[in-house]
């Protein structure tokens, strides 16, 4: 039965990792740490923790469905989701890999500056996506979501999105 249960933990961890983003498609729930932890009960109950990037998160709703159907779907009938505050996501949990998919599709992944940057937002330097240029500057602090800014390029002369780092 442990053997079973690891091949279950394996699965469901699959299965997750295919589960996008809503905002950024090529990015998967995984692949943005966003799923904290799996524990498999028996053959068809799991419990899902999950992290959201940050409090009160539009998504989050999205990414209970979408485990939900992806997990019944394969089987397991019995899916929790729990939600897990502490500690609070950061944009550490990202691995390198998932910023360069982030950066090819024409958003900028979280670029860790000085700490005395860190208050003062228009000083920032944010590398271009598209030119990899640092001749940007900020548009807005919001973009289509609370996690990204709007940004513009002087170089190449592209708006961007630039995903904040928390």
């Amino acid at each position: 039965m442990v053997i079973n249960n690891i091949v279950s933990k394996e699965k469901v961890w699959e299965l997750l990792s295919e589960i996008p983003d809503p905002d950024i498609p090529v990015l998967s729930i995984v692949e943005l740490g966003l799923v904290r932890d799996v524990e498999v009960i028996s053959e068809s109950n799991v419990i899902v923790t999950l992290t959201p990037s940050y409090s009160g998160c539009p998504a989050m709703g999205v990414f209970k469905d979408d485990i939900i159907t992806a997990l019944n779907s394969s089987g397991f009938c019995e899916v929790e989701i729990k939600i897990s505050l502490s500690p609070a996501w950061t944009t550490d949990w990202m691995s390198d890999v998932a910023k360069e998919k982030m950066r090819a599709h024409g958003i900028a992944p979280p670029e860790k500056e000085p700490e005395s940057e860190l208050r003062f937002a228009r000083q920032k330097q944010v590398t271009c996506p598209h030119c990899g240029k640092q001749e940007t500057k900020l548009v807005s602090r919001f973009g289509s979501t609370p996690c990204k800014a709007l940004w513009y390029c002087d170089t190449c002369e592209q708006p961007f999105e630039y995903f904040k780092c928390f």
